[in-house]
């Protein structure tokens, strides 16, 4: 055994990143469809694999995983459940669709066409108008997430029970308490349960938290980013604003444009590997993670599409 090993049950990444000042912004996972699938646990460490999970409904989730479907587990934090009900959501990040369905049974699921969903599409649930909010508090994979998420997860099911969930691993871990909100797909880290109504409340009037904001899913991380640092330049947090234009990459320089109230904007950025570091409570060795540096913000001449 190592000497990272032995130190590892006490070894807390999200303290580690704190301490290190690490930028929240452009590490969202990046996922433009996800499936919600109600579980009460435990999870393991896959939550997929190695939860309680019919063994066909399981296999039926690992494959659109590999399809570019998120597959999460979810639960009432406190672990609520209603008997005879299984709450089953789906949502498209690029068109900010949520659906869902109440089944008896999680068996259900295998009498439905999920295929759709690898596309992007609709598989015919109801329509579901408020938001989502995801709180990761799977300790099974990661410590922090439990330690820290569990408070921030009861916190905002006491402001909005219907539309609060516990939920399985959503990347991440070092940004603990993590919260992804659906349909948007909108990540959020070092969120505190001090902060939770009013986080709620942004949210239920179609604004961003920008001070939390991780990024966008349906986004690469360097385009996530820069969205972050243009809104916080424009001082802008409408849900529907700004709309991404143009990307393109040249090495490790990425140049993305937006548009804002007719306007175009250019943000320019750097990716590069940041300073090794234990990514994850687990983690056994140092890996670096990309960090992109703002280089330039311009607002662009319409008619030239030169800086203005």
């Amino acid at each position: 055994m190592t000497a990272t090993d032995k130190a590892a049950p006490d070894f807390r990444c999200s303290v580690a990143s704190l301490a290190a000042t690490e930028p929240l912004e452009g590490t969202a996972s990046t996922v433009r469809t996800f499936l919600l699938l109600e579980s009460q646990g435990p999870w393991g460490v896959h939550a997929l694999r190695e939860g309680r999970l019919d063994p066909e409904v399981a296999a039926r989730l690992v494959e659109l995983e590999g399809r570019g479907v998120r597959p999460l587990l979810i639960r009432r934090p406190g672990r609520r459940s209603r008997p005879g009900e299984v709450s089953l959501f789906t949502a498209h990040v690029p068109s900010a669709r949520l659906e869902r369905a109440v089944l008896a049974d999680a068996r259900e699921l295998l009498d439905l066409d999920l295929t759709p969903l690898t596309d992007g599409g609709a598989i015919g649930l109801e329509p579901h108008l408020e938001p989502l909010f995801l709180t990761c508090t799977h300790g099974r994979h990661d410590a922090c997430c439990a330690e820290l998420g569990r408070p921030l997860a009861a916190a905002l099911a006491a402001v909005a029970p219907e539309e609060s969930w516990e939920v399985s691993h959503v990347g991440g871990d070092r940004f603990s308490p993590n919260v992804v909100v659906l349909p948007h797909g909108l990540y959020y880290g070092r969120l505190l349960p001090a902060e939770a109504e009013e986080f709620v409340r942004t949210h239920r009037e179609r604004r961003l938290d920008l001070e939390h904001l991780r990024g966008r899913s349906s986004f690469a991380f360097p385009v996530q980013a820069a969205e972050i640092h243009l809104r916080r330049r424009l001082d802008l947090d409408a849900v529907d604003a700004p709309r991404l234009v143009s990307r393109s990459r040249e090495g490790a320089a990425t140049t993305v444009v937006f548009e804002v109230a007719g306007e175009q904007w250019r943000v320019q950025l750097r990716t590069e590997r940041g300073e090794p570091a234990r990514l994850t409570c687990r983690a056994a060795t140092p890996s670096p993670a990309p960090v992109h540096t703002l280089l330039g913000i311009d607002q662009l001449n319409r008619r030239t599409g030169a800086p203005a």
